[in-house]
């Protein structure tokens, strides 16, 4: 399962199953911004809503697509103010209930970790509901908490939760790093 950098009209053409995916995890409990439950029609017009962002560059997606099926996705935020070019956001890192536990969380993130490089960013940051499944994985991984805001946002349900904050220095992996030499085994 190698997630693939979506182009505008890919997204476009993707919305439905990115729909289905954002959902379902929403149904699951993740706080990605919406209240459950949400209806698939809502969820599809988010998705096409970024098109014109991926259209200009400013807004990266990632999707693991498995026929009729999304079963995970990343996106990745570009700043357009001149002092921040060197950071990025990360944003609605999903995996469909079915797929997780095997690693695929970590294969998006690697991804676009690679890929931020690849563009000159090197530090992220990103924001995750308090005692999620997610922060575990973010700690894991190597991020650094920066620290927690209370009552930040709602869950699916609208009960307000704290967020923690996270930033990540990216350094290169490969010691000659070009997008040509990463293997595709290394999102597999």
């Amino acid at each position: 399962m190698i997630p693939q950098r979506l182009t505008a009209a890919e997204l476009l053409d993707s919305a439905s199953l990115l729909a289905d995916l954002l959902a379902v995890t929403v149904a699951d409990g993740a706080s990605l911004g919406f209240l459950a439950p949400l209806a698939h029609d809502e969820a599809a017009a988010w998705w096409r809503g970024l098109a014109p962002a991926v259209a200009e560059g400013r807004l990266a997606v990632w999707a693991v697509l498995d026929g009729d099926r999304c079963l995970g996705t990343v996106s990745l935020a570009f700043t357009d103010k001149p002092n921040g070019r060197h950071r990025a956001e990360v944003a609605k890192l999903m995996v469909h209930p079915a797929a997780r536990g095997r690693g695929l969380a970590r294969t998006l993130l690697t991804r676009l970790e690679d890929e931020a490089l690849d563009a000159g960013v090197s530090l992220l940051v990103l924001d995750t509901e308090t005692a999620s499944p997610a922060e575990s994985l973010y700690r894991a991984t190597g991020w650094t908490r920066a620290g927690v805001i209370p009552h930040y946002a709602t869950d699916p349900t609208g009960t307000p939760r704290p967020t923690t904050l996270f930033y990540k220095r990216l350094e290169a992996r490969d010691p000659v790093r070009t997008p040509q030499n990463r293997s595709a085994a290394r999102y597999s």
